[in-house]
């Protein structure tokens, strides 16, 4: 996705229009709005020459909630496009789409569009300008044109079949050889894995706290109820001052 003629097409390909040109305003968009809420790092973040936005997420497997992440990427996108104060008119026309690699709908579609329509009156649209678009590979449905077929096919597959997926095949190539990308795969994987830590920690020494100023008990007693123990307490401690 950091080929831009590619990350172009391919938008094109999915939603069937055409782009002059797109910018990546930031590389792993990270939307983070208040210290108590939920941040979220979105995959690919794209806007074109319309100013219209599109977040691109890659998802290997089916947590049971894209839905409502979906719903989650849109409003997080919403409040980073309008500043306080400005009219509701500004927000951008945006798409939220996830390439899966299952049918999490289990309708057998290749491609399933969402958009706000009125229940009691279907030919009645919101027109909000919200698109949510997911994308399943394993479909034997006649629903999508050629080329997009034969993206999911190799998103199936890993096969290509004609210029587009071959350019894609050749990128893939060229960056599983960047020794750069591994490394920065490598060093992402570790912040997660250290904000994780930090999660535990920080859950750990809240609980064994509120036990003590709430129950009286002494360190090693409340540790004990939490099944830990002082010990892990002051590694947990550690982690959080560090």
């Amino acid at each position: 996705m950091r080929n831009r003629k590619l990350c172009k097409q391919l938008l094109e390909v999915i939603l069937d229009v055409r782009i002059d040109h797109i910018d990546y305003p930031e590389e792993q968009k990270t939307i983070d709005h208040a210290v108590d809420a939920r941040s979220v790092r979105l995959d690919v973040y794209i806007e074109d020459d319309r100013h219209m936005v599109y977040n691109v997420e890659m998802q290997a497997a089916n947590p049971g909630n894209l839905p409502k992440r979906s719903r989650y990427y849109q409003g997080m996108i919403d409040l980073n496009l309008i500043l306080k104060g400005d009219d509701f008119n500004k927000l951008n026309k945006s798409y939220v789409i996830f390439i899966c690699a299952k049918d999490i709908f289990g309708k057998g579609r290749h491609i399933y569009t969402f958009e706000n329509l009125c229940i009691q009156d279907t030919s009645l649209h919101l027109r909000d300008e919200t698109t949510k678009v997911f994308l399943n590979p394993v479909s034997d449905m006649d629903d999508v044109d050629e080329e997009l077929k034969n993206f999911l096919l190799y998103i199936a597959n890993g096969i290509p079949v004609d210029s587009f997926t071959r350019e894609l095949e050749s990128e893939v190539e060229d960056t599983r050889k960047n020794k750069g990308w591994e490394e920065e795969y490598m060093t992402l994987r570790m912040i997660e894995r250290e904000k994780f830590n930090e999660g535990k920690a920080s859950s750990l020494v809240s609980s064994v706290e509120n036990l003590i100023k709430n129950l009286n008990l002494p360190l090693e007693e409340a540790c004990s109820v939490l099944g830990s123990s002082v010990q892990q307490y002051e590694e947990a401690k550690k982690i959080i001052d560090k």
